[in-house]
């Protein structure tokens, strides 16, 4: 009987997977991957040689990437903000509640 009403169940219904594991961030953009992007690259010229110089241009461009990425938060996180100040987005305060208790 369990197994008749699973067959059905999964012809009518369909399975799924679970959710999407690979979310985009609302903060990346052009700058942050090119910041990454330089960093990769000097890392890996720092992998190949193991010289001090390239470790003080991989430093500087890790230093730059995370420069780019805290201002690239900070700016959304206040464009955000002064979003929900507005009377139209006051229903999404709520939204925002429910999905910080779910992501804990």
């Amino acid at each position: 009987m369990k197994k008749i009403m699973m067959e059905t169940a999964q012809n009518i219904c369909g399975m799924s997977k679970g959710p999407c594991r690979h979310t985009e961030t609302c903060w990346w953009n052009e700058q942050v991957a090119e910041a990454v992007r330089e960093k990769k690259i000097t890392y890996r010229k720092r992998k190949r040689g193991n010289e001090k110089e390239a470790w003080m241009e991989y430093k500087k461009c890790r230093q730059n990437a995370k420069r780019v990425i805290s201002s690239a938060k900070e700016k959304k996180q206040k464009e955000c903000a002064s979003d929900l100040n507005e009377p139209e987005h006051q229903n999404e305060i709520s939204r925002i509640a429910k999905q910080m208790v779910k992501e804990r």
